[in-house]
């Protein structure tokens, strides 16, 4: 059976030799986040701190920092919900292999919440002040829950199937708000709580809200799990717990997870909003300070011996990208059943997830045409984009399966060459203009605002590769420094962005004063950036400067562009402006007087001595 507590699980974890303990006094502001980067990005283990300064509890963080940690943590439920997600994607097989499934029985059985009258988690009450007050990065607007689980029921329908569970980060302090009386709850857009919240504000009633901490592991997987609408996040929980979820109901108050560490109760009010933020977010930069909805405070709860778990987001690859590996391998299985013809899908990491999504589709429309070009590929695209969190994407290149059916979306690199081989920019760019991006990138017009564009590739290639410079190159002047990222992709270094609230014309200017004839579009793709050094040095740098930093309708150019019958299209290499902006937001920088205070936890005879 699975954990029953977050206890159960720190307990198991240090007795398989994957759970290290810090026992002199950490600060929560800067340095338990320092602490946890750096054995995240040494591959270590789970970290329990045991003395927290200004709180009595301890933390936890790390626990799910690698992907064999995950599967060794819900181990028991594995094969259930594998099993389940089988029969998602083909029902037959229950009537075909029956005994197959013995296991999937027993998932859905764990699936059904328990109701319980008594839970450790009521036990005692404290204030918010006396939570740990994890602050993350320098410029952070206070201290934050980083893995909360936020529990909320549709009030047109409540009960706990049209619940929503969902990890929405919770500011506890700082700004306007009244300490230990009201919490900032930042959401995104395209989340579910959302619904929740349009109802309550449509009724003109406040919308409860339970915010808990800790608990089954379970929950917090459940939380971040892109459900479809209509399967409760709780009811996830126990199938991949492997136990049922037990649920405790306060007198007048929503249901609480029983098992939860801590949980603070209260309403959202309809008409209350406050400045929230900044916080260093997972694109690794901060989002900024906007108004958001208000938690106002209620009870605080928690169990004996409770624990504080929590992660740091920043710039890829961070906590939350082994996160994304788990939920592929749980559900990958099932984007196929999504869209008709699609294949595979990768929101890619090292972008900042949402920026830049690959998919594998089908041509199959006209099989016997003499020339492929994309046709299904574009019913498909238009399809993801209409799905869930997938709609966020701002560039979505897709190709075709027909065409390498060995091609695979987590080979990056791979998956570029073979579409930049085939693809034609004077048909194959569709923008779609003034609608949503992620709440977190501030590359687009404003919040939650910018556009988006599909590049689809489907035939032969039509051409071959470059992976060196060729000796005619010429550059527009002001533009240096060019450096191959990958055989086809060129960076070169360009002006520093001088527009204000008009925009700075010099990439499209750069686009005007090359011929098509020039060598330079044996390239098809050229990004042009503050340092091309650095966004060529890696293929994770290339990914983070490119889709973080532009807007498509915005910030692509291309050599020979032309508009015909509202298509834009380019005769030569397409051109990206990936240069920092006025209107971005800044990059995360650590602090280097906490770096220094960790190197002495890794010093010989501190506890973190060869892990990081």
């Amino acid at each position: 059976m699975g954990y029953r507590t977050l206890a159960d699980c720190v307990a198991d974890l240090e007795a398989a030799g994957q759970l290290v303990r810090i026992e002199e006094e950490i600060d929560p502001y800067l340095e338990a986040a320092e602490i946890h980067r750096r054995v995240y990005a040494a591959g270590g283990p789970a970290i329990y701190y045991a003395r927290v300064r200004g709180t009595p509890f301890p933390m936890v963080s790390n626990l799910f920092g690698t992907i064999d940690r995950l599967r060794h943590m819900f181990r028991d439920a594995l094969a259930a919900v594998t099993r389940l997600v089988e029969l998602k994607v083909d029902p037959g097989q229950l009537s075909r292999r029956p005994w197959r499934y013995v296991a999937a029985a027993r998932g859905g059985l764990h699936m059904l919440p328990k109701r319980v009258r008594r839970a450790a988690v009521l036990a005692n009450e404290t204030r918010i002040d006396r939570l740990p007050q994890l602050t993350c990065w320098p410029d952070d607007g206070g201290p934050f829950i980083t893995l909360p689980e936020v529990y909320t029921e549709n009030p047109d329908a409540p009960g706990w199937r049209q619940s929503n569970l969902g990890m929405y980060r919770v500011q506890l302090r700082g700004n306007q708000y009244r300490t230990n009386e009201e919490v900032g709850l930042h959401y995104q857009i395209h989340r579910g709580i959302g619904v929740h919240h349009a109802a309550a504000i449509r009724r003109g009633q406040p919308l409860p809200a339970s915010v808990m901490v800790g608990g089954p592991p379970a929950l917090a997987v459940a939380a971040v799990m892109p459900l479809p609408e209509g399967l409760p996040e709780i009811a996830f929980a126990g199938a991949l717990g492997g136990r049922r979820v037990r649920l405790v109901q306060p007198r007048g108050g929503l249901p609480i997870a029983a098992d939860a560490d801590f949980c603070i109760t209260g309403t959202i009010d309809p008409d209350r909003q406050l400045p929230e933020g900044p916080f260093g977010d997972h694109l690794g930069y901060y989002s900024l300070v906007h108004d958001f909805p208000v938690l106002r405070v209620e009870q605080v709860y928690h169990c004996a011996g409770a624990i504080w778990p929590f992660t740091v987001v920043g710039r890829p690859p961070q906590e939350d990208t082994t996160f994304g590996q788990f939920i592929h391998e749980l559900v990958g299985p099932v984007v196929p059943t999504l869209v008709p013809g699609v294949r595979a899908v990768h929101a890619v990491d090292a972008a900042g997830v949402h920026p830049l999504l690959l998919a594998i589709g089908s041509e199959r429309y006209v099989p016997y045409a003499r020339t492929r070009e994309p046709q299904e590929l574009l019913t498909q695209a238009n399809a993801l984009l209409g799905q869930g969190q997938m709609s966020l994407a701002k560039y979505l290149l897709i190709a075709a399966h027909e065409d390498d059916p060995g091609l695979d979306v987590h080979d990056v690199a791979a998956f570029f060459a073979h579409v930049l081989a085939r693809v034609d920019w004077q048909r194959d760019l569709h923008f779609q203009t003034r609608t949503t991006i992620d709440t977190l990138d501030y590359s687009g017009s404003g919040l939650n605002a910018g556009s988006k564009v599909v590049i689809a590739a489907a035939g032969p290639a039509v051409r071959e590769l470059p992976a060196s410079l060729p000796d005619s190159l010429r550059l527009p002047q002001g533009f240096h420094d060019p450096r191959v990222v990958m055989p086809g992709v060129l960076a070169i270094r360009g002006p520093k962005y001088s527009g204000g609230t008009k925009p700075d014309t010099a990439v499209e200017a750069f686009g005007a004063g090359i011929d098509t004839v020039d060598s330079i579009n044996r390239f098809p793709l050229v990004v042009v950036v503050d340092d091309s050094e650095f966004a060529a040095r890696t293929l994770n740098n290339f990914l983070w400067v490119t889709f973080t930093r532009s807007n498509p309708a915005a910030d692509v150019y291309g050599v020979g562009s032309f508009v015909e019958q509202k298509h834009w299209g380019c005769r030569g290499a397409l051109v990206i402006d990936a240069r920092a902006k006025p209107h971005h937001a800044p990059p995360l920088v650590e602090d280097p007087q906490v770096r220094r205070r960790v190197d002495r936890l890794a010093a010989p005879g501190g506890p973190l001595h060869g892990i990081i």
